[in-house]
């Protein structure tokens, strides 16, 4: 009764003692070596900050607001002219960017030219045209466009996302130690002993992340800035924040109690973020073939604000949305009652996703030689014997790969695996990249362009394509036939997304050797 009289007492001098120990704990890291202590310092001053600004909100929120309320009233008084003022500035900031961009690599002008080709090809095949918004549209490409920019031109987001794949890299080789324990020597020679272990460990990983509040934290906050720029709903871009760290059935999860009031265009922006973003789980087994860590990430991230605006694009707004604010929203969390039954929990849930990749890539590999055994039977008829789908692909997506930016040698192998990511399977694609990738290192480059840009830029604009996934008509049975009938365009979107994702990374890229990193 005594402690449960003085549990706040109790509660506060053990965080103080706690937090004492830790500040100790960080001085000493710091005195002994500050280079290795670097990585201790950005997430102690990022837990800092986060938590002041918590506070402040929380005891200072409602004076600070009263003292800036003039201000606003003037700025939505003004609000007009101000936002022409601001389209301009930013429209002509970009052309004089990209005139003395381009001066030096007029290259980067055809991924420019394909970033303008998918947003008119989707604006035609719009449900409703004349209802577009244009300003979730453009907030969403500049907001990507500037990631990319961050992370592929200057130096602290290169270091940044570098030091983040690398981290995640080095997280995910603790499945190793869980791998050997059950399959032994097999694990070194048997692929699925080797990438798919990586899907339960991170599906366990994010369900404790989960049950600590700390991913719906994260975003909370990223959903907040798309919400405030982009002026879409509080659901949808809850979904889209969440298909950044996890997949297409699980960010839904977030505001499963309100998708059956959501409005189709809300429907068809969740079911586009999910087919335009990465699942964390299957960014770990991308991650074990070879691909990229950084690469992935900063892809991902991309993504999700150009999924928002290219969905609206192909889907505009025409009913009237039941949120509108985000105060009538609220974030979904786990039942688990402790973290070990999170992470149990977390692990068992990946059963299902871990024998889907597997029989997936048993099942289209089987068919896809089949396929190709065909079209050599066929094609041996009139004298082309080496007809297979990959070339076919080959031919059919070289255009769009070449729009991408991708140099006119590598575009037939780029269109190859643009053709078996879309009709085969995605893991199929990302093994044949990571295939391409080894033997670049090796020296052998199966008549590739021989240069080390075409070689990088194809490499970073095949990671950007991002992975199309299906089967989320369940997710909300009472809407199952508006979520049936707008899964396809969906999935088109996402994929057109992606694409929209490699051709900024096309036009931000250039060779490490000759670029000026500002």
């Amino acid at each position: 009764d005594y402690i449960k009289a003085h549990s706040k007492t109790f509660k506060y001098v053990v965080l103080g003692i706690l937090g004492a120990g830790y500040v100790a704990y960080f001085i000493a890291a710091c005195v002994l070596d500050f280079q290795r202590a670097t990585g201790l310092v950005v997430l102690t001053s990022l837990a800092v900050v986060a938590t002041s600004y918590e506070l402040l909100k929380e005891y200072k929120g409602e004076s600070i607001s009263r003292c800036f309320r003039p201000a606003v009233r003037c700025f939505k008084s003004n609000l007009k002219w101000i936002k022409w003022v601001f389209i301009l500035a930013a429209l002509a900031l970009f052309v004089v960017w990209l005139v003395l961009d381009t001066s030096k690599y007029p290259q980067q002008l055809i991924s420019f030219g394909g970033v303008c080709m998918f947003v008119v090809l989707i604006f035609l095949l719009s449900a409703h045209r004349t209802a577009v918004s244009w300003r979730p549209v453009f907030w969403g490409l500049g907001m990507q466009f500037c990631i990319g920019l961050f992370v592929i031109r200057t130096q602290p987001g290169l270091i940044a996302f570098k030091w983040l794949g690398q981290q995640v890299q080095i997280f995910l080789n603790y499945t190793k130690e869980g791998s050997i324990f059950v399959f032994g020597d097999l694990l070194a020679d048997i692929f699925a002993f080797q990438a798919l272990p990586i899907v339960v460990f991170f599906s366990s990983v994010m369900s404790i992340l989960y049950f600590l509040g700390i991913m719906q934290w994260l975003i909370l906050k990223i959903s907040w800035v798309m919400q405030i720029t982009m002026g879409t709903s509080p659901t949808e871009t809850l979904s889209v924040a969440g298909n950044i760290f996890v997949g297409q059935t699980e960010a839904p999860l977030l505001i499963r109690p309100y998708l059956k009031d959501m409005t189709k265009s809300e429907i068809h922006a969740v079911l586009t973020g999910g087919f335009a973003t990465i699942a964390g789980s299957v960014m770990g087994a991308f991650i074990s073939f070879g691909i990229d860590a950084s690469s992935l990430i900063s892809a991902s991230v991309m993504a999700a604000p150009c999924a928002l605006a290219i969905s609206k694009l192909s889907y505009p707004e025409t009913e009237e949305s039941p949120f509108k604010s985000e105060k009538n929203v609220k974030v979904s969390c786990g039942d688990e009652q402790n973290i070990l039954e999170a992470a149990s929990s977390g692990a068992s849930a990946s059963i299902g996703l871990v024998a889907n990749i597997a029989a997936n890539l048993i099942a289209f590999l089987a068919i896809l030689e089949f396929i190709n055994s065909a079209l050599r039977w066929l094609g041996s008829m009139v004298g082309y014997p080496l007809l297979t789908f990959q070339l076919i692909c080959s031919y059919v997506f070289m255009p769009v790969a070449f729009m991408m930016g991708v140099p006119y040698d590598d575009s037939f192998i780029v269109a190859e695996l643009i053709g078996t990511k879309l009709f085969v399977n995605e893991f199929v694609a990302y093994e044949e990249l990571s295939k391409l990738k080894e033997n670049r290192r090796n020296g052998i480059e199966e008549s590739i362009s021989v240069t080390a840009k075409k070689r990088n830029l194809r490499e970073t604009i095949l990671t950007s394509l991002g992975i199309v996934i299906g089967g989320l008509s369940s997710i909300c049975p009472s809407r199952r036939a508006d979520i049936s009938s707008l899964v396809l365009r969906a999935m088109l979107t996402g994929t057109c997304v992606s694409l929209v994702n490699a051709c900024i990374a096309g036009i931000l890229y250039v060779s490490p050797i000759d670029s000026c990193t500002f």
